[in-house]
């Protein structure tokens, strides 16, 4: 089966959707199935078997940028990899966001499966809904990664949703050599903005053991401020954007995984690289990463924007050696459930589902 896999987000930028699309498409492709990925692109592709579309413009969406392209140009190139690429089925990610996603479905030249990620809320889904749900209907299969991004698309679309949660690299974090590190550390590797909390774990710093240090990757719109915050202080590396090589080896290295995001997360990618990575997880108690994470099992969860609860719980796996071992032990066997390769078998059997759809049968 030749399948075209379409990202709605810049495959050059950092991001879970990308992750996921580049992830499905090795791992489909390893499977035997010729995979090709359609997406916007500023610079190279990244990997091998992408299709550029042209740059992203950024915008603001659920409180965070989405890098799309919504340009003229993206569309014509979208049409013409479409005509010439001949895919038996199409899986386009984020079906409604305009650039590559809406074209696809406008132009519809194979069967088509739709994944949902978003959570929330979404003012394209509510100012345009005449338009998003003819788009939707367009699809043969819907599904979405979390019960959350379900029930905001049915909201807004209606029509029937499969769940299917992300999918992971399992080996790729679990082999990665650890990064050295002199004591013990805190990793958080997520974008700079508000609703991910990086300035509740600074806040949660003057709490933490004094020989702990903070790992903080990415950066973002909060990344001058924070940064400032800190100046001088030098238990805190501020490393930003970093390859996905040294995120796999950060997280190996790190004595936690902190993602203390205060809303908005559909699914707890960052927390499933992190049970892979065998490393200990304290994370924010929100709907999202419980689909991941359960507390006192894979990871300690803390209410949300509580800088003395976020410290505790850090404080506690660092400092309580059978806390760490007994959610690491939680964390590989719950890392397994979401190897990439169970989600492109239950994706295969959508596609097929789809060309059935398609034809009538």
């Amino acid at each position: 089966m030749r399948v075209g896999l379409v990202s709605p987000y810049s495959l050059s930028l950092p991001g879970g959707v990308q992750e996921q699309v580049l992830g499905l498409a090795r791992t489909l492709r390893a499977l035997g199935h010729p995979t090709r990925v359609l997406g916007p692109c500023d610079g190279p592709p990244p990997e091998v078997g992408v299709i550029p579309l042209g740059g992203c413009l950024p915008t603001s969406a659920n409180g965070s940028v989405a890098p799309i392209a919504p340009d003229i140009s993206c569309v014509l190139r979208t049409i013409r990899a479409l005509r010439d690429e001949r895919f038996d089925v199409l899986h386009v990610h984020e079906p409604c966001v305009p650039g590559a996603p809406q074209t696809t479905l406008y132009y519809a030249p194979a069967p088509i499966v739709g994944t949902f990620h978003a959570a929330g809320t979404s003012a394209a889904y509510k100012w345009l809904r005449p338009g998003m749900r003819w788009l939707g209907n367009r699809l043969q299969v819907r599904c979405a990664v979390s019960e959350d991004a379900r029930d905001l698309a049915q909201r807004h679309l209606g029509g029937t949703y499969r769940v299917l949660y992300n999918g992971i690299d399992v080996e790729r974090f679990a082999k990665a050599t650890p990064w050295p590190t002199e004591g013990p550390t805190v990793l958080f590797v997520s974008r700079h903005e508000p609703r991910k909390g990086l300035a509740v774990l600074l806040a949660a710093l003057d709490q933490l053991p004094a020989d702990a240090r903070l790992w903080v990757a990415s950066d973002g719109p909060e990344t001058e401020r924070l940064r400032a915050r800190t100046a001088g202080d030098p238990r805190v590396e501020w490393l930003g954007r970093i390859s996905e090589e040294e995120k796999a080896r950060r997280l190996r290295g790190a004595g936690v995984l902190c993602a203390p995001s205060l809303h908005g997360e559909s699914f707890g990618l960052v927390l499933l690289e992190g049970l892979a990575a065998s490393t200990p997880i304290v994370a924010s108690d929100l709907p999202g990463y419980r689909n991941v994470a359960r507390h006192g099992r894979e990871a300690l969860l803390v209410p949300p924007g509580d800088p003395a609860a976020l410290a505790g719980a850090v404080r506690r796996v660092l400092e309580h050696p059978e806390t760490a071992r007994t959610i690491v032990a939680g964390g590989d066997a719950r890392a397994a459930e979401f190897s990439m390769e169970r989600l492109a078998e239950c994706y295969l059997e959508l596609y097929e589902e789809a060309c059935r759809v398609k034809v009538g049968v």
